[in-house]
């Protein structure tokens, strides 16, 4: 199956070198290009894509607005975000915009291609541990939302044991241990949360299980 990529970035040599990597693939294809995220969002009402490859800092509309648009939409890509500068508060923005992975612009060129492959199997690039070291330093921008926890409510206590666990940045295998369970039905349950919550992967697991309450930031937390 070939991974249809759109490239988003404000600088047309940036997209021209991305672009000439991606067709080198035999598994994947550049279907769209864009300048920056209002460009994007109206290219993706006319082409379909798996993965959009997302510079953060753009004019018009940034890229992680623009991932925050996409979210609203029923068939949406993965967004693989890319920026120049090494930061936290950039990953946060991206993560907690929707973003399934962050990568650096100069990460080496077998690194972006793997993140695209990995974001369209609908994994996560990033750990979930690193997930929640970021939502705990900027816990302070962070609202329960009310919603999020009804939706919480609608699982079981099993599925909400195992999704509080991956929070907690636990692997399949160390919640099978943990829960004295077989590694296929952790796999299960936490299928079914995904699919009960409109989840994609373990990293937006993990932004979930703040939004709802499940899991409270350091300060908030019992000594």
């Amino acid at each position: 199956m070939t991974i249809r990529v759109v490239l988003v970035d404000d600088q047309e040599l940036v997209r021209a070198g991305f672009a000439m990597m991606v067709e080198a693939q035999a598994d994947m294809e550049v279907v769209g290009q864009a300048g920056d995220g209002r460009q994007a969002l109206a290219l993706l009402e006319t082409v379909e894509a798996d993965v959009v490859v997302m510079d953060l800092r753009m004019p018009v509309m940034d890229g992680v607005e623009a991932t925050r648009a996409l979210q609203a939409r029923a068939e949406l890509p993965r967004v693989l975000a890319l920026t120049t500068f090494d930061t936290d508060e950039d990953a946060f923005a991206a993560l907690q915009a929707g973003a399934s992975a962050f990568l650096l612009k100069n990460a080496p060129p077998d690194d972006l291609l793997g993140a695209i492959r990995v974001v369209a199997a609908g994994e996560s690039v990033v750990a979930p541990r690193v997930t929640r070291r970021l939502l705990d330093r900027f816990a302070g921008r962070l609202v329960t939302d009310e919603r999020a926890r009804h939706r919480f409510d609608a699982l079981t206590d099993r599925e909400q044991e195992v999704l509080g666990l991956v929070a907690e940045g636990l692997s399949n295998t160390e919640i099978a241990a943990r829960l004295f369970l077989s590694e296929s039905t952790v796999k299960s349950h936490f299928g079914r949360v995904l699919l009960k919550l409109g989840l994609r992967d373990r990293v937006h697991a993990v932004v979930f299980a703040y939004e709802s309450g499940l899991v409270r930031p350091p300060n908030d937390r019992p000594d």
